[in-house]
């Protein structure tokens, strides 16, 4: 089994996987709020969020993230799409989007337009 690894170290918030992502989803479309993929800016580094499952109701269980001293939100980092907020939700029809890595077999274009090799295909077991 095949999952993206994100090596947040190493990405310079380029966001090349926001719109190959977009492309690739909406017919030679690049619009980052229709990615399946998100570069945040947290403490002056960027972090890549990859969709995850959607969720119908908000999470309970709110807690901070510490990094580099500076507490954060947790929401910011989470891969749900959920009421609270309108990431990994389509803009137009409000429909959860999940990654699907671009297919079977997968071949995310995130990962091939990734200059940086922030994020890469690796074997799970």
């Amino acid at each position: 089994m095949q999952r993206i690894r994100i090596d947040q170290a190493k990405c310079t918030g380029c966001r090349s996987c926001e719109a190959a992502c977009s492309l690739k989803h909406y017919e030679n479309e690049i619009n980052p709020k229709k990615s399946r993929i998100r570069v945040c800016m947290v403490a002056e580094r960027f972090y890549p969020v990859i969709s995850g499952p959607p969720t119908e109701a908000e999470c309970t269980s709110k807690v901070d993230v510490i990094i580099e001293g500076q507490e954060h939100d947790e929401c910011t980092l989470c891969r749900a799409a959920c009421p609270s907020r309108p990431w990994f939700r389509e803009p137009d029809t409000d429909i959860a989007l999940k990654c699907d890595f671009c297919g079977d077999p997968p071949e995310p274009h995130c990962v091939q337009v990734c200059a940086a090799e922030a994020l890469t295909m690796v074997e799970v077991q």
